[in-house]
């Protein structure tokens, strides 16, 4: 018979194997459609090893949220100084990271205030404010400049992984979004 304790190093990092699965589970049946058992299952450990890790569904959902804000401000950092690059990125990652963007952008869903978020999520919005502080003719109102960005580049994502915009858009989100963004970022 084989004790839990060996199967557990069978995969070398378990917590990452564990959070790999939450994101597979979440892209399946969204934020809510799993349990840490069936994650368990998946990641064949025991049914404790989930919560040994992340606590509960909550610390776990928190775990995503924050690679999922990472992952964002890496992308945003890699689209350049441009800042029409920048809101392509942002459409860009939601596509490819929905199962992150699904998690992060409900904050009932994981602790908000957890110390890994919060960095997290202020290293995606620096990318955004300095790329706004970087233009020459910036707004006066660089929070309101700044929310009005996100809010286009978000806007689209939402509708973009809805299905609500017109077929005719075609199938590659960033070359959907960069006309749309670029009415307003493109000087």
């Amino acid at each position: 018979m084989r004790d839990i304790g060996a199967r557990s190093y069978h995969h070398g990092d378990l917590r990452r194997t564990v959070l790999n699965e939450a994101v597979a589970a979440i892209a399946e049946s969204g934020p809510s459609g799993w349990s840490l058992r069936e994650l368990a299952r998946r990641a064949g450990v025991s049914h404790a090893a989930p919560a040994h890790h992340f606590g509960d569904r909550t610390g776990l959902l928190t775990a995503v949220a924050a690679e999922g804000f990472d992952l964002l401000a890496e992308a945003l950092n890699g689209a350049g100084d441009d800042l029409l690059d920048v809101g392509v990125a942002y459409v860009r990652f939601a596509a490819t990271h929905r199962a992150h963007f699904e998690v992060m952008f409900r904050p009932g869903l994981y602790r908000a205030d957890d110390p890994a978020v919060t960095a997290a999520r202020a290293r995606s919005r620096d990318v955004l404010h300095g790329r706004l502080r970087a233009l020459p003719d910036r707004p006066a109102d660089g929070d309101t400049a700044a929310l009005a960005a996100w809010s286009i580049v978000h806007g689209f994502a939402e509708l973009w992984l809805s299905g609500a915009l017109p077929d005719d858009l075609g199938a590659d989100p960033a070359a959907a979004a960069r006309p749309v963004i670029s009415l307003l970022f493109d000087r």
